[in-house]
């Protein structure tokens, strides 16, 4: 029988202590005693509030003054140190380092050009005066040495300042306008004036004084259009900044203030007088922080700048200098384009200014003044002139003609390559024949005493191509040596000479010479090369005779002397100029000889107004499209091109009828040019004789006969070369240049007389301008 379990007694809670029940009641009666003791120390003090009087009540107590004060100081600290830290020195400003590219004619001082978008030129501190640097710290910051990069004074004043109403003003110190100089901008507002702080801040730690000061001297602007100290030495005292004087310093760093109002030259009476109060008060600052002794600061007077001058720009003939230094820079990989813009770069030439002033004064005086283009608008506008002049022993160019102005006309009338040279090429078809044992067709050795058949229209021998060219209105010569039909520039001869050098040998000597090997028209396989189809530029063509005066060692043409960039640690070396020998002294010495005697009886008499030694040789194109006269003294090789062009359409027109002339040739306005300038370069200086190799000088016999050609279709002898006559008869009178013997201008004027017939190939020309009577053609 199953049996039922005993009923269970309930069993006992645990105490908290012993382990027994918790007694709930008591610790309800507890909690809410405390929560009645809260309420009534509640009550009690609100009663005690509303026994204070009521403006206890609204003033907070000191503990919460300085908790909030605490706050504020902490949440000030967290603000600086974030800001501090997130504000970072940007990469400077692109005006802040722009700077302008200075070049300076061959003495190192004339200024010639400046060019770039900002007129700036940095300096390292050395080189600016510690008078000046004392003087800007006693206008600018006077706390300067002493600072941190920020004065907290002068910030507190601006701030002040621009709450009240007077303006946002400025209370920076020399860090800080270095700062809104270079990284930042000038704009007047809070934003900038917090970031330039916390930059100033860095830059003070990161950069000493003297390259804080630099840099706020390079930067800042003083009038005149001048950024930098450097610029404005130039602009208001003409010196360099390490010339200024200790005055002038202090005239600089009056104008940092306010540069427009504080020019004494630009000013009235009252705006004179303060920034003559300004300058005393920097004067004075200099004393008082010790950088002047009293007795010399008495002693200073004011330094008067200069009359305000325009900014040395690109107008003129600057132009066209500055292209050709610039292109040479980067054709000898100096400086590439991009680097020589980045700008800085101080770059002497090789320029004269004497030299390039008589330039321009010879063509105005010599072509600009001859022509009148309200009575012959067609014949007189467009007329173009193209020089170069080169020193022999060096390959120095000294001075060139680009344009009339290179604002107007930038094209650079001086290095173009598209008009043919016509007979000033003729040199170069002799001294190749003479350099080596070259024979004539019947096996006769080249010399300058060598006979040719001159007869006009004789077909050339030996020929790639069948060519006939006539001489110049047509005239036969007979037989002549090579010096005669050089001085009458006789075409017959010169292609057949040209021939037996061979083709070949007189295109790559005229490279060797200085011909660029690109050009237009030196094809060896068309015998029309030997007369001056190609297309050298004039300062090509001086280069050239150059080689031709030093004794057949050629330099090539340069035109920078010096190449600095301040502050710069790596400036690229300029190359060396080495000499090359492009033909032997005894063939270039032999063809100066013969060209001495184209100035003397020749086409170029025109050059005897020069009175001095000289050789030369005209040359006129097909249709009178171009004149050329190329010579050279001992000391200097210089050649000129006369040329019009349409304007719109670049098309080349003829010189026919120009200044009241039928035809134009080299022996007339190029010489007339090229005489006045190379009077006006050499004047002063020494005459000297052509230093020729012994048996370069041959007698001249007397001249043969010249005829005109009975028939246009003439051709003479078969072959070239014909048995001179024992008994020459002198050659007949020539039309007379009017540049051998000035007349009065009026008769220079005169009714063109109608242009004369083209023909397809070069004839020789008279030795200056004069009205043909047959057909003619380029020589």
């Amino acid at each position: 029988m199953n049996e039922e379990p005993p009923d269970r007694q309930p069993e006992a809670a645990p105490d908290s202590r012993d382990g027994s029940a918790p007694d709930l009641e008591a610790e309800d009666r507890t909690e809410g005693s405390r929560r009645d003791r809260h309420r009534a120390k509640r009550a009690a003090r609100k009663g005690r509030r509303r026994a204070m009087p009521w403006w206890r009540r609204v003033v907070p107590t000191w503990r919460m003054v300085v908790g909030a004060l605490l706050g504020l100081l902490l949440l000030g600290i967290a603000a600086f140190v974030t800001l501090y830290l997130t504000v970072s020195v940007p990469d400077p400003n692109a005006h802040a380092v722009a700077q302008s590219n200075v070049y300076y004619y061959a003495d190192g001082t004339t200024e010639l050009a400046r060019t770039g978008s900002v007129n700036r030129e940095d300096v390292p501190i050395r080189q600016i005066p510690l008078d000046t640097q004392h003087a800007v710290v006693s206008a600018e910051d006077r706390s300067f040495y002493r600072n941190k990069g920020v004065d907290l004074r002068g910030m507190i004043r601006a701030a002040w300042n621009s709450a009240t109403g007077k303006g946002l003003q400025g209370g920076s110190t020399i860090t800080q306008q270095y700062v809104k100089n270079f990284y930042l901008t000038q704009e007047q507002t809070y934003t900038r004036k917090i970031k330039e702080f916390f930059i100033a801040l860095k830059v003070d730690q990161q950069e000493s004084k003297e390259d804080i000061l630099a840099g706020y001297l390079n930067t800042s602007y003083f009038g005149r259009g001048a950024y930098g100290i450097q610029t404005a030495a130039n602009a208001y005292y003409g010196v360099d900044v390490s010339r200024l004087t200790l005055p002038q310093g202090a005239y600089l760093a009056t104008l940092l203030q306010a540069p427009s109002a504080y020019d004494v030259k630009n000013t009235s009476a009252a705006g004179r007088a303060r920034a003559m109060a300004r300058w005393n008060y920097v004067l004075d600052g200099m004393v008082s922080l010790g950088f002047l002794d009293a007795n010399a600061r008495a002693a200073v007077t004011f330094p008067e700048p200069l009359d305000p001058q325009p900014v040395k720009g690109l107008s003129g003939q600057a132009g066209y200098l500055v292209d050709i230094a610039d292109d040479y820079l980067a054709a000898t990989g100096v400086l590439d384009t991009a680097t020589l813009k980045s700008g800085g770069w101080k770059i002497t030439t090789t320029f004269d200014k004497g030299k390039q002033d008589s330039f321009v004064a010879a063509v105005k005086d010599e072509l600009t003044s001859e022509l009148d283009t309200s009575a012959r608008p067609r014949t007189d506008t467009d007329v173009r002139v193209s020089g170069a002049s080169v020193e022999p022993g060096t390959g120095r160019v000294v001075a060139v003609y680009g344009g009339p102005d290179y604002a107007t006309q930038p094209f650079n009338d001086a290095t173009r390559e598209d008009n043919q040279v016509g007979s000033t090429f003729k040199p170069i078809d002799l001294v190749a024949g003479l350099n080596g044992r070259h024979t004539t067709q019947d096996g006769r050795v080249i010399t300058t005493q060598t006979t040719y058949d001159g007869t006009s229209r004789r077909p050339v021998v030996g020929g790639p191509t069948a060519y006939a060219p006539p001489n110049e209105d047509d005239v036969d010569y007979g037989t002549i040596t090579l010096r005669y039909a050089m001085q009458k520039s006789v075409n017959s001869v010169y292609a057949q000479e040209g021939v037996d050098a061979g083709l070949a040998n007189v295109r790559a000597t005229a490279v060797k010479l200085g011909l660029p090997d690109s050009i237009d028209g030196m094809t060896a396989s068309n015998t029309s090369m030997t007369l001056g189809t190609a297309t050298p530029s004039a300062l090509d063509l001086a280069s050239v005779y150059a080689t031709l005066a030093n004794h057949g060692q050629h330099l090539a043409p340069w035109s920078v002397l010096k190449l600095e960039k301040p502050g710069a640690e790596d400036v690229p070396k300029l190359p060396e100029h080495q000499a090359t020998e492009a033909v032997a002294r005894s063939a270039a010495d032999s063809v100066t000889d013969v060209l001495e005697d184209v100035v003397t009886s020749g086409t170029g008499t025109a050059a005897l107004r020069l009175n001095r030694p000289a050789a030369g040789k005209t040359g006129t194109t097909d249709n009178n499209l171009s004149a050329w006269f190329a010579g050279y003294t001992p000391e200097l090789a210089t050649a000129v091109g006369l040329f019009r062009e349409n304007p719109k359409t670049h098309a080349k027109e003829s010189l026919a009828g120009t200044a009241g002339y039928s035809r134009i040739n080299g022996g007339a306005f190029p010489t007339a040019i090229w005489t006045s300038y190379m009077r006006g370069a050499l004047r002063g200086t020494g005459i000297q004789q052509f230093d020729l190799a012994p048996g370069s000088s041959v007698t001249q016999p007397a001249s043969p006969t010249a005829t005109a050609s009975a028939s246009a279709t003439a051709s003479g002898s078969p072959s070239p070369f014909t048995t001179p006559s024992p008994t020459p008869t002198p050659s007949p009178t020539r039309s007379p240049s009017p540049f051998a013997t000035p007349s009065p201008s009026p008769s220079r004027s005169r009714t063109p007389s109608p242009s004369p017939s083209p023909a397809g190939s070069p004839p020789a020309e008279s030795p200056g301008i004069s009205i043909p009577s047959a057909t003619t053609g380029p020589s």
